[in-house]
C-alpha cells in the first residue's frame, strides 16, 4: 500500500468511528478490529481493536484504546483463576490487553467454551456475548466443528490452559 492509500484508509476509518460515536447507542455491541494485510504478505498484522458496547444507562461508546484501565470484567470472568487464564490467553496473543479477542469468531467461541469449562461458568454465551459485544456465539461454536483448523486450535487451548 502506498502512503497516500494508508492516509485515505485512516481518514475513512476515522469517519466511521466518528459516526459510531454519534450513534447514541443505536449500534449496541459493535466491534471493530483493524487488520492490515500487505500485498503478498505471509502474515496478518493486527493494528488495534475498538469495542462499542453500550446500554441504556450509558449511551456513549466506550473506546478502550484511549483508556489506561482495562474494561471491567464481568464477575465470572474476573476471578483469580480467570485472571490466570486471561494472562495465558494474552501471552498466546489470543486476546488483547482489554481481553478482547484477536482471533476469528469461531476460535473466539472455542476459547470462550474452554475457559467456561475450566471456570464452571453457567450461561457462558450470555456472559461472553455481552462482554465481547458479539451475538450468536453458540452458532460460531458449532460452526467450528466443520472447520479442520478448529480441531488443532482446541488442542492448543487445552495445552495452553492445561
Amino acid at each position: 500500500m502506498t502512503n497516500n492509500n494508508d492516509n485515505d484508509l485512516v481518514d475513512q476509518l476515522n469517519r466511521l468511528l466518528e459516526w459510531l460515536h454519534q450513534s447514541d447507542g443505536q449500534h449496541i455491541g459493535s466491534h471493530i478490529t483493524l487488520i492490515k494485510v500487505e500485498k503478498g504478505a505471509q502474515y496478518v498484522n493486527h493494528i488495534g481493536s475498538q469495542v462499542f458496547n453500550t446500554d441504556k444507562s450509558d449511551v456513549s461508546a466506550k473506546d478502550h484504546s484511549s483508556t489506561l484501565e482495562p474494561p471491567e470484567l464481568p464477575e465470572p470472568l474476573a476471578t483469580p483463576e480467570a485472571m490466570v487464564l486471561w494472562q495465558k490467553a494474552q501471552q498466546a496473543e489470543l486476546v488483547d490487553d482489554y481481553y478482547q479477542p484477536l482471533i476469528s469468531n469461531t476460535q473466539s467461541a472455542l476459547l470462550a467454551n474452554e475457559m467456561s469449562k475450566i471456570l464452571k461458568i453457567r450461561n457462558k454465551w450470555k456472559v461472553y456475548e455481552k462482554f465481547w459485544g458479539r451475538r450468536k456465539m453458540y452458532q460460531a461454536y458449532y460452526k467450528a466443528f466443520n472447520q479442520k483448523q478448529s480441531i488443532g486450535f482446541q488442542e492448543e487451548l487445552k495445552k495452553l490452559f492445561g
